[in-house]
Formats: structure tokens, sequence, C-alpha cells
């Protein structure tokens, strides 16, 4: 096994043992929970590795499965419209439907994946949008403003992982 494979891999299972350790409240479904994200997360990011040297194009994958690890994960554990409970948070998941739909249309060529990852985008400021207008979650934390400040904070990578795809296409016309 590469050294970086081995540090990757046992970075994951390190960060796994973080609750056990800490002694959080964990279950065993949240452990298998984390371990599948890791899991899958990892394996994307290794098999994009083995896709391609271009640096854009691997950092474009990796920004792009930080965002939705982080959405999976932050709904998952509190949610970001109201608790982690309000049926709304599920409007997320859409938004990385989009991004997988638009990767496979794509042939996970960088060209297509920059309009996938920018039709994630635009998906997110749907949702903020509907959130927004809706009114929901605007009275139980974060509130509206925090809610807001949620989405934003996430529509930005999903228009950088959309830059760096356009930038691995441009590399690739050279």
């Amino acid at each position: 096994m590469v050294p970086g494979r081995l540090l990757f891999w046992g970075g994951a299972a390190a960060l796994l043992t973080i609750p056990l350790l800490a002694r959080w409240p964990w279950t065993a479904s949240d452990f298998l929970f984390a371990a599948v994200m890791f899991g899958t997360v990892g394996g994307i990011f290794e098999l994009a590795m083995r896709m391609t040297p271009n640096p854009a194009y691997r950092a474009a994958v990796a920004v792009a499965l930080g965002a939705s690890f982080l959405l999976v994960w932050i709904n998952g554990a509190v949610g970001i419209i109201g608790d982690e409970d309000n049926a709304a948070n599920l409007m997320y998941l859409g938004v990385i439907g989009v991004a997988l739909a638009g990767a496979a249309i794509a042939l996970f060529k960088a060209a297509g994946m920059a309009r996938a990852m920018f039709a994630a985008a635009g998906a997110q400021g749907v949702v903020t949008a509907i959130v927004l207008l809706a009114g929901l979650g605007a009275n139980e934390p974060p509130g509206a403003l925090g809610v807001l400040g949620l989405n934003l904070f996430f529509l930005l990578p999903w228009l950088v992982s959309g830059a760096l795809f356009r930038r691995a296409a441009r590399d690739a016309q050279l």
C-alpha cells in the first residue's frame, strides 16, 4: 500500500475512534453511518485520483466531495433547517443528487463536470430561496439568518468545484 493511501485511510479510521475515546453518546448505527460516509467519500476520492493526474480535476473532486460530506453530516447530526428531524432538510439531498446526476451524464469529463457543479450551485440557490421564502426554520435554531449563512457557505464550494473543473477542461485542451 502506498504510504499516502495508508495515511489517508489510517486517518479516516483514527477519526472514527475519536467519538469512542471521547465517550460521545454514539450508538452502533452512528458508527456505522460514519464508517459508510468515510468509506464512500474516500473510495470516490481514490477513484478520482486514479482517473487523472490533473491537479485541478483532483482538487475539484475533493471540494465537491467535501461539500457533499458536510451537507449530509450536518443534516444527519443537527440539521440545517431546524433540527435533524425536519423533513425540509431532505432538499439538500437533491442538491447532491443534481451533482451526481450531472457527473454521470457528463461521463466524468471535466467540462461536463463543471456544468454539473454549477447546476448543483444553482440547486443550492433554489433550496436557499425556498427556505427563505417559505420561512422554513425561521423560528428555530439557527434561525433565518443562520440558515441563510449556512446555505451561502455551501453555495461556495459548488462554485469553486465548478471553476476547478473548468480549469481542468481547459488544461486538457492545451
